[in-house]
């Protein structure tokens, strides 16, 4: 077998470092992590999509080892700038949660740099939040307000890893583990004055249509109800879109059962580069 060798560094991404990995050789994969974790999420599937691909994963500003812009930024510009930054005109993409919505942004921002999109229980820009995430968004802000980071990452836990069906003795206590350092450490990253998030204008809830690449859908049945509501609209709205649902996994299903995850994806993946 040949030893798995990669190449890290940090690129000035919109004033700011961005921490990044590749490893690979082949056609492009870039990977968006879930805004409870990090590079680190994808610690199964990097390995081994590599082996296929030239296998891109980075830390969003804001996680892991990339740090926060001074100054207004835009998420869904950072692929578009690593991309270019490593001489890739295109890449087929994988976005979680909100690495989803950073990747739907991204696709309708920059649409040729795009072979296809495979989404994992995403996010939307401009979808209104159901009650349950609306509420968990406010009891989130006010610990943190009270410096409870502990507990804001154990709401984060409760909410995106055990789901609303089970309890944590009901989930790997590895994942849990896992998603706790990451989340918590996302929380201690300091955000500097001058700092704010550039939304997509007009955001992506209004233009699913304009999406044509090869999309796959991906959610779990232990996920939180607005999660297959979105994943059924993605489906519906965005032509010639596929969905698939994960029985047994949560919001985080890449960590939660990572053999399937990776077979489904490499499945999808070589279809599409079989088409091309």
């Amino acid at each position: 077998m040949t030893e798995f060798t990669s190449n890290t560094g940090f690129l000035d991404v919109q004033e700011a470092p961005l921490y990044y990995e590749v490893a690979g050789q082949g056609p492009a994969l870039l990977l968006i992590h879930a805004g409870i974790a990090d590079h680190r999420m994808w610690d199964e599937q990097f390995a081994v999509f590599a082996q296929q691909y030239r296998t891109i994963r980075y830390d969003q500003h804001s996680y892991g080892q990339s740090r926060v812009p001074a100054r207004p930024f835009a998420f869904y510009e950072d692929p578009a700038a690593l991309l270019r930054h490593l001489g890739i005109e295109k890449a087929h993409v994988i976005g979680a949660s909100f690495g989803g919505k950073v990747a739907l942004d991204f696709a309708l921002a920059h649409p040729e740099m795009i072979d296809s999109l495979l989404l994992v229980a995403p996010d939307i820009s401009g979808y209104p939040p159901s009650e349950e995430i609306r509420r968990f968004g406010e009891e989130e802000e006010a610990l943190l307000e009270r410096g409870d980071v502990e507990g804001a990452t154990e709401l984060n836990l409760r909410m995106w890893v055990d789901g609303s069906r089970r309890t944590p003795d009901q989930v790997d206590p590895l994942v849990r583990r896992r998603v706790h350092d990451m989340q918590y450490h996302a929380f201690t990253i300091p955000t500097p004055e001058g700092a704010e998030v550039i939304a997509l204008d007009p955001p992506a809830a209004q233009r699913l249509a304009e999406l044509h690449m090869p999309t796959l859908v991906l959610v779990g049945d232990y996920d939180v109800p607005q999660k297959l509501v979105i994943a059924q609209e993605l489906t519906t709205c965005i032509t010639g879109a596929q969905q698939k649902t994960v029985s047994g996994a949560g919001h985080m299903l890449s960590m939660e059962q990572p053999e399937l995850f990776t077979s489904t994806v490499l499945e999808f993946l070589n279809t599409q580069e079989r088409r091309m």
